[in-house]
């Protein structure tokens, strides 16, 4: 491959992660949350879990995860639910319902955009698309690992 064409792609993907930051950051101002809050409600829609376990998918510090935990609470959609076999457990228990009802109207249309937009290409390239996505979120996550 070319120098100019590996250039010209790792500028599109450098775009393209800027442009998703603003889509979500502007996501976020409309929802009436901080910054990329509403990202981490998706971490919820999996279930209970708790702080220690949230901190870990996300990368907070714990700190980090407490005050977005409070923020969520407030808003009513999630709540703290103590561990009955053992009291210094608490779980984080989401409002799925009202989570995927506050999502629902910024997501809805952009998503099926994406399928159409991804079931334009052949199955090669939507191969080719998911072998590069896939291998670039290994790196990513390796340099991750690195940091912390």
């Amino acid at each position: 491959m070319r120098s100019e064409q590996v250039q010209a792609i790792r500028k599109l993907g450098q775009k393209y992660a800027y442009t998703s930051v603003q889509m979500h950051e502007a996501i976020a101002r409309k929802m009436g949350f901080a910054s990329t809050d509403h990202k981490y409600l998706g971490f919820f829609l999996k279930g209970k879990l708790t702080a220690g376990e949230l901190a870990v998918v996300t990368g907070l510090t714990t700190g980090s995860v407490t005050a977005l935990i409070d923020r969520f609470e407030k808003k009513g959609l999630l709540k703290r639910e103590p561990d009955s076999a053992d009291r210094r457990k608490v779980y984080i228990v989401p409002e799925s319902e009202k989570i995927i009802a506050l999502l629902k109207p910024f997501y809805d249309e952009f998503q099926n955009e994406t399928e159409k937009i991804i079931a334009s290409f052949s199955d090669n390239e939507r191969e080719v698309i998911e072998s590069y996505l896939n291998k670039s979120l290994q790196l990513a996550n390796q340099t991750i690992e690195k940091l912390n």
